[in-house]
């Protein structure tokens, strides 16, 4: 493929995504950021990563929020973009009824099938395992802090025995069973030990299987350390889509706040160095959710539902710390002005040339608008839209209709008990 057919058909992907709501790289670097307080801030989190000794600091987070069509799936985007290039490994993670934000381990898989390394392409735990260089200093510090977080129960004696036999056995199913276990995979704890035995370790390493419900916790712990040895600087992980948790059941609710709290480094007790994770979600669920004015009335509810029961009492005071940061700490996206609309439409006019070859009219655009007709998402499809229909039918002019999207917070009606809550 030449230079003009690569650019051609950069192009025409950009527009393609912004055609449907789902920015990738190459329009996100064609039409940049304009929400400078969301960056600056993200930047700083970057920076207190380096600046203090990677083990000694907890997990860094900020929280977004924005209309639908108001830019924050872009916003996610280049902040992805930007960690990326200061050497940071990414993760995206959308909400979704596949990914409920309440299950730590469905969540922490998600983020494993979908996580970006500077520079390479491979499957995320294999690139991971292949950057690390056993005989460097930091491989070294990674086997003494697995080690040592071993010996005092933060994670499973399985851990450090899984990563030994990593490094020395030349089985390469085995270590691919291995990376797989990382990643969110079984593993059958006799090919584990048949592996130590291979490399005369299997005296150092005695373990019992751990419990399931361990597990998620103790992965994202290893790693966080995991890819720090592998000479990167840390872990990003963009959770998108926040208010999906609005859909579900109180106690769904609860224990998502609860995990809000963790990924915002807000859970007491529990520290994850080198973890940074930005969370998006709309203006208006802290209002309608969490408010005693709401539809749900979280703040008054959640807490005493959980404190009820046996099984979740112990994550009540962390639900509510989740409730808090989400109805105080988010960082509303600005709204564009007149000459960030026309800069953005400008550009995207360019694009759209190079992507059908074909110049595009210039479309009239500015900032503000009846409600959701102001949001940036509506401007750049109702932009594409008409010249679309100018170029496929000359001397036809378009009119565009706009039809708002809310987010619906019915629950989904699904019982309690199948999805692991308890009943009542």
């Amino acid at each position: 493929m030449t230079a003009g057919a690569d650019e051609k058909l950069a192009a025409r992907l950009a527009v393609e995504a912004l055609r449907n709501g789902v920015p990738n790289r190459e329009a996100v670097r064609a039409l940049g950021c304009n929400q400078p307080q969301a960056e600056e801030h993200f930047s700083r989190m970057l920076d207190g990563v380096a600046d203090v000794p990677s083990r000694e600091a907890g997990s860094r987070g900020m929280l977004v929020s924005g209309d639908f069509g108001s830019g924050k799936s872009h916003l996610l985007a280049h902040l992805e973009h930007l960690a990326l290039s200061r050497g940071f490994v990414c993760s995206r993670v959308a909400v979704s009824k596949e990914t409920p934000l309440y299950d730590l381990g469905k969540v922490f898989t998600s983020a494993m099938e979908n996580g970006r390394i500077p520079d390479r392409r491979g499957r995320f735990i294999e690139e991971l395992a292949l950057s690390m260089e056993p005989a460097s200093e930091a491989c070294t510090a990674f086997s003494r802090w697995a080690d040592g977080a071993a010996a005092d129960g933060l994670l499973n004696m399985i851990f450090p025995a899984s990563r030994i036999v990593h490094e020395r056995s030349g089985d390469l199913e085995l270590n691919s069973e291995i990376e797989s276990f990382w990643a969110g995979d079984r593993i059958l704890i006799s090919r584990l030990r048949n592996g130590l035995r291979q490399v005369d370790q299997l005296q150092y390493y005695k373990f019992r299987a751990p419990k399931p419900a361990d597990l998620p916790v103790q992965r994202l712990r290893f790693t966080i350390e995991l890819i720090k040895s592998a000479g990167y600087r840390g872990w990003v992980v963009f959770l998108d889509e926040i208010e999906l948790i609005g859909s579900y059941s109180i106690l769904q609710r609860g224990r998502s706040y609860a995990e809000i709290a963790r990924w915002m480094g807000r859970a007491q007790g529990e520290s994850y160095p080198g973890l940074v994770v930005v969370g998006a979600v709309t203006e208006d669920f802290a209002s309608a959710i969490i408010s005693p004015d709401g539809q749900k009335k979280d703040s008054d509810y959640v807490r005493p539902r959980l404190e009820q029961s046996a099984k979740y009492s112990v994550i009540s005071a962390r639900a509510e710390i989740g409730m808090r940061l989400l109805e105080r700490d988010c960082l509303t996206l600005e709204p564009p002005s007149d000459d960030t609309v026309k800069a953005a439409v400008e550009t995207l006019r360019s694009l759209y040339s190079r992507a059908y070859d074909w110049q595009p009219p210039p479309y009239a655009a500015t900032a503000g608008g009846a409600g959701f007709q102001g949001r940036m998402r509506y401007k750049v499809r109702a932009a594409i839209n008409e010249w679309d229909l100018s170029r496929l039918h000359p001397g036809y002019r378009p009119d565009t209709e706009f039809e708002d999207f809310t987010t619906p917070y019915e629950e989904d009606g699904g019982p309690e008990s199948a999805t692991g809550d308890e009943p009542g």
